[in-house]
């Protein structure tokens, strides 16, 4: 139990904050499983994989950029699924 009014107040904003957290956290998790379910050997829509990795890319960056994730953990992360992409569709990047 908090002490003071500021302990109580700092309680306060960490439970806010948590919760805030745990359910940016779960829909993080969620946009990337999308992808990884698109990326499955029984999944044929190479449609769906396009569109679920561009959205899956742009929360990762988003939950870097708040401080949710660290940015080197969203960069792994996109990093691993755009060479699952690649090596599901058989394409490779375009040489510089």
């Amino acid at each position: 139990m908090p002490n003071n009014v500021n302990a109580e107040k700092a309680l306060r904003q960490n439970i806010k904050r948590r919760l805030r957290n745990r359910s940016q956290m779960s829909a993080l998790r969620t946009t990337v499983k999308k992808v990884r379910v698109a990326l499955e050997p029984a999944a044929p829509d190479a449609a769906g994989l396009e569109s679920a990795l561009k959205d899956a890319v742009k929360k990762l960056d988003q939950a870097a950029a708040k401080g949710l994730i660290h940015k080197n953990a969203a960069a792994r992360t996109k990093s691993r699924l755009v060479k699952q992409q690649k090596q599901k569709l058989g394409t490779t990047a375009p040489a510089k």
